[in-house]
């Protein structure tokens, strides 16, 4: 059978997102299991307790805590713009009939059809879309926290702690899921210059990706407590 350029594409890309996806279903798996050993479940631990104190002391730490709200709203409102204008740009390359949508030369591996150049592009504008309402969605729950954490506590009221840290959760959640796609993408957008980019580049940025995402020495620390007996690594 003749080998075809497209062969390398079809083998290569879909091996790539695999991997990512194989790498991002192990971490939300040791989040669950295992959220003393991450980054991601040692930070929502802080903020469970971050909640819990800006609440208790409000009168004093009101205004402490409205502004670190405000630097994470800031943060997912410059992930969304940039999500969106890259959509912006990519639609605009997409509909265009510049030489920008060809292969740069014939050195480029994989297939250089038309279908095949449309589709890398498609691919990027949905992860991109996909990441701007990730972002969004992140900026209504943070604003919602942001009212609420101040709201006087009644006995009564359902506006309790525990509310307020699930809406702090959802929205820090989203947030990171607006960065991981950010993170999909940057493989992806290496397959414009051939799919060997897409696959050398996943396999650099896992290894990355688990170093920042892994705390060791809290994972030493916890393995230690188990095997001692403490209660709260129990």
């Amino acid at each position: 059978m003749e080998w075809r350029k497209c062969y390398m594409d079809v083998i290569l890309v879909p091996l790539a997102i695999l991997m990512s996806f194989g790498y991002h279903v192990w971490l939300w798996h040791r989040v669950r299991t295992q959220p003393h050993t991450t980054i991601i479940g040692i930070n929502a631990s802080g903020r469970r307790n971050w909640v819990n104190q800006m609440i208790k002391d409000n009168e004093k730490k009101n205004i402490l805590a409205v502004q670190s709200l405000r630097n994470a709203i800031m943060g997912s409102t410059l992930m969304a713009t940039t999500a969106i204008l890259l959509c912006s740009g990519l639609a605009a390359v997409i509909s265009s009939t510049y030489s920008v949508k060809k292969p740069l030369n014939d050195t480029v591996y994989g297939a250089h059809g038309e279908f095949m150049v449309a589709l890398k592009y498609v691919t990027l504008l949905t992860i991109f879309l996909f990441s701007f309402f990730c972002h969004s969605l992140s900026i209504s729950f943070l604003n919602q926290v942001n009212i609420l954490i101040n709201t006087p506590q009644d006995p009564t009221s359902m506006v309790t702690p525990q509310y307020i840290h699930e809406l702090l959760e959802k929205g820090f959640i989203l947030n990171t899921l607006g960065n991981r796609l950010f993170y999909v993408a940057i493989p992806l957008l290496l397959w414009i210059f051939g799919p060997v980019l897409v696959f050398l580049c996943s396999c650099t940025i896992i290894p990355v990706l688990y170093n920042l995402d892994i705390t060791f020495s809290c994972a030493m620390k916890a393995n230690k407590d188990i095997n001692d007996g403490n209660p709260d690594f129990v």
